[in-house]
């Protein structure tokens, strides 16, 4: 995995790097489920987690939030009373140019040059106001799921809001 913090990850810059047919080769994805709970189901309100600012969120953020909402709602709903899911895909490729450190370094390492660097991880772009995990929930159960996407929110690299939704008018 990656040495450098996922802060430097964090602002879209450049194009997107995503040809994975020209790559040495590219980590797995963390994301182990993309949709969770009883996905056949019909619920009457839907809560989506959105992002305020342009943002890349690492696959290893995104498995961290699906983990930490998925916890709180299967412990204090029930898994048949719910539908998770996640709405963003990492599809962009992360490089880093590793350099040597410690004595010597300098002999060994080659700076900056041929410094495309290697595939460490993939992340999702996100633009304003994307949403990145959609919960579906009965109504007596809406506080429990604000407060799982609020716990999920937490380990994303941007600041988030949720918007509730009752059938096709908006709920503040």
């Amino acid at each position: 995995m990656a040495r450098k913090p996922a802060v430097m990850y964090r602002e879209i810059k450049g194009q997107a790097y995503t040809r994975r047919e020209y790559m040495g080769g590219v980590p797995a994805r963390r994301i182990s489920q993309y949709d969770m709970g009883s996905s056949k189901e019909e619920f009457p309100i839907t809560l989506t987690l959105k992002v305020k600012n342009r943002v890349q969120v690492r696959h290893t953020a995104l498995e961290a939030g699906r983990i930490a909402a998925n916890r709180l709602l299967s412990k204090e709903v029930g898994v048949a009373n719910y539908h998770l899911r996640i709405r963003a895909f990492p599809h962009v490729v992360l490089r880093e140019n590793k350099l040597a450190t410690g004595a010597g370094a300098d002999r060994v390492s080659s700076g900056m040059r041929n410094a495309f660097g290697k595939a460490v991880g993939t992340a999702a772009r996100l633009e304003c106001d994307q949403a990145i995990m959609t919960v579906r929930c009965n109504r007596d159960k809406l506080e429990v799921a604000k407060t799982a996407l609020w716990k999920a929110s937490m380990k994303f690299p941007t600041p988030c809001y949720v918007d509730v939704e009752k059938g096709k008018e908006l709920v503040q």
